[in-house]
């Protein structure tokens, strides 16, 4: 089942001829939650083949332009394709007035409802969950309120092992319960527990998108462990007055948090366009935690199941 990344746009608050601003898409079981919306992040889905209908949610890090200024564009288009579906927006409060306004005066007789969902940016908390994928908020220290999002991939049901229902002979409907987490009661009374019956393949994978914010080690605890952490690094370490000036952090800086974090995967993005070289931030990134990336457009970064067992397949 996929769980990916796609890289929209990774620089900062300047486009270049070859770096969109802000805005990933994640693919969760062909799921699509898009993350930030920076000018030109429609271009950018059909340029690389991404369903714009089917996105129905949007997670928003900041009301910063070039986080932003794409999501009245995209809402204009989904209405002229004739959407139906309710579009969900979720970010800080201090947004939610100025994108209705632009949604009232730049869509006649809208075909769906945008619905806001403002988000406390100083608070840890889950805010969405579907069957595929749950949503946490990660506070970020930024020069306006700005949160992150941590997604998870929603826990699945046990397998049953295969040698268990040919040995008791289970039905259906006790196939049912016990991937529902009973134990197995046998006709003469006895019980089954059901760790004896079932195993997990795969644990959920995860995905961490920490988007404008200064070094943090509250961050480090927030995203302890994830598979992929996009963290931004605008600024290489020989700018970090500017960095701390700006409220942005460093490719260093960014490598750390996932060394401390022990994070399986570090993509790094959001770069400042007075570099011309980006291996500067990946030679950086590098000397402190070596599973460091520096992302481009139209890049998709694919999570591999974590493989628990297998031996009852």
């Amino acid at each position: 089942m996929t769980f990916s990344v796609t890289i929209l746009g990774s620089s900062s608050a300047l486009p270049t001829s070859k770096r969109f601003p802000s805005a990933h898409v994640l693919n969760v079981h062909e799921r699509f939650y898009l993350i930030d919306c920076g000018e030109g992040t429609q271009i950018q889905l059909r340029k690389y083949h991404l369903p714009l209908n089917r996105i129905n949610n949007i997670f928003l890090t900041h009301s910063h332009g070039d986080h932003v200024l794409g999501i009245f564009g995209l809402i204009s288009t989904l209405n002229l394709l004739g959407r139906t579906n309710d579009l969900h927006i979720y970010g800080v409060a201090d947004f939610e007035d100025l994108l209705m306004q632009n949604v009232k005066f730049f869509t006649d007789k809208p075909s769906f409802k945008v619905i806001y969902h403002a988000v406390d940016p100083f608070k840890v908390e889950e805010i969405y969950t579907d069957k595929h994928v749950v949503v946490t908020t990660v506070p970020l220290r930024h020069r306006v309120p700005a949160v992150g999002y941590l997604f998870r991939e929603a826990p699945k049901q046990p397998n049953i092992r295969k040698d268990i229902i040919s040995k008791y002979n289970l039905t259906i409907a006790d196939i049912v319960s016990i991937k529902n987490g009973h134990d197995l009661v046998l006709p003469n009374g006895d019980i089954i527990p059901n760790s004896e019956l079932t195993y997990i393949h795969s644990q959920p994978r995860s995905y961490a998108y920490c988007s404008d914010t200064l070094y943090s080690e509250r961050l480090v605890g927030l995203v302890k462990g994830v598979d992929l952490l996009y963290h931004e690094a605008t600024f290489l370490h020989s700018e970090l007055e500017l960095a701390r000036k700006t409220g942005h952090s460093t490719a260093l800086q960014a490598a750390t948090v996932a060394l401390k974090a022990n994070v399986g995967k570090l993509i790094l993005g959001h770069f400042s366009s007075r570099y011309k070289d980006i291996q500067l931030f990946l030679n950086e990134a590098k000397s402190v935690f070596q599973n460091s990336y520096v992302i481009n457009d139209g890049d998709t970064i694919q999570v591999s199941p974590k493989i628990v067992d297998s031996q009852f397949d």
